[in-house]
């Protein structure tokens, strides 16, 4: 159990059963009475948002969040499995918990699943992915203004923007956080 005044953005709590996280932090202290702690905070099962305020005296329960390593292995229809590093036993997430994510996962992929109660909440993927450029128009010759983009398409259908210099066969790396282009490895 934490105490009210133990609070803080980031913080990990647990509300009526269901793990949530601190995502704003306000204290203030009336001329009378006690001091409140007012919180912005979002559920990490359902993903919403919402205000709550605590007294200096109440108390908040500890959420028991676990994360372990695991290695990506295949897609089974619409669920993507992964594989524990340790006991090789397996995890088993949907679309809509990966969400874009899952365009940037890649075969043996090292990743990071938190867990609440046995049940996967958040993936974290490395920073950053290298994959290869299947379709995109050629850049125009002699345009060379700076920060000029096009669409690109990758091997598994996601599109991202790319410099004009980027061809067909090219190999970038993406930040996975944004989903945008990084730089470019080689050319293809």
């Amino acid at each position: 159990m934490y105490n009210a005044s133990d609070l803080k953005k980031g913080l990990k709590i647990e509300i009526d059963g269901d793990p949530c996280m601190i995502t704003n932090f306000e204290f203030s202290k009336p001329g009378k009475g006690q001091a409140l702690y007012r919180c912005k905070i979002k559920n990490l099962v359902t993903r919403n948002t919402f205000d709550k305020t605590y007294r200096s005296v109440d108390k908040v329960n500890r959420c028991a969040l676990i994360s372990r390593d695991y290695t990506f292995s295949y897609i089974d229809g619409p669920e993507y499995v992964f594989s524990d590093n340790e006991t090789f036993e397996e995890a088993r997430l949907n679309d809509e918990l990966l969400g874009e994510q899952k365009f940037f996962l890649v075969d043996d992929m090292q990743v990071e699943i938190l867990f609440h109660n046995d049940r996967p909440l958040d993936i974290t993927l490395p920073n950053f992915v290298e994959m290869v450029i299947a379709e995109t128009e050629p850049g125009a010759r002699g345009d060379t203004a700076t920060n000029v983009a096009k669409p690109a398409k990758l091997e598994n259908g996601y599109e991202i923007n790319v410099p004009i210099f980027i061809n067909e066969g090219d190999t970038v790396r993406i930040d996975t956080r944004s989903g945008e282009y990084s730089d470019r490895v080689s050319k293809g």
